[in-house]
């Protein structure tokens, strides 16, 4: 049975997409760009922007009873394989060992003209 997950802590799904679902004992967090919960796009360096999309990635995660702790698989978006290094550099900074497994993928574009998307998998408490 799955369980959809919202919060009002990080922007909101489209009617027909959820934030978050929890099925079994795993959490499906949505692809997350870097938007405020009021669907502001921040601007800045790639880690502003990763900070606002961590934000929006452990609000979801804190509503579904879970953490950043408990995330397992990271899938990353970027319109730009130059934002890697420095994405790189603060990425370690939200996780703690053993790391995620992470798989970075390269697109033309993303929703709401962000450039960095990213999605987790999470073990659900």
């Amino acid at each position: 049975m799955k369980k959809q997950v919202k919060t009002d802590k990080a922007p909101k799904a489209d009617h027909i997409l959820s934030q978050a679902l929890i099925s079994g004992s795993t959490i499906y967090v949505a692809g997350q760009v870097h938007v405020k919960p009021d669907n502001s796009l921040v601007e800045g360096s790639t880690a502003d922007k990763m900070k606002q999309i961590m934000n929006n990635i452990e609000e979801i995660l804190k509503a579904a009873g879970s953490s950043l702790n408990d995330v397992a698989k990271v899938v990353i978006y970027v319109t730009d394989m130059a934002t890697m290094p420095e994405l790189n550099e603060v990425y370690p900074s939200y996780f703690s060992e053993p790391y995620p497994v992470r798989e970075a993928v390269c697109v033309s574009s993303l929703p709401l003209g962000a450039s960095i998307e990213i999605s987790v998998i999470a073990e659900a408490k």
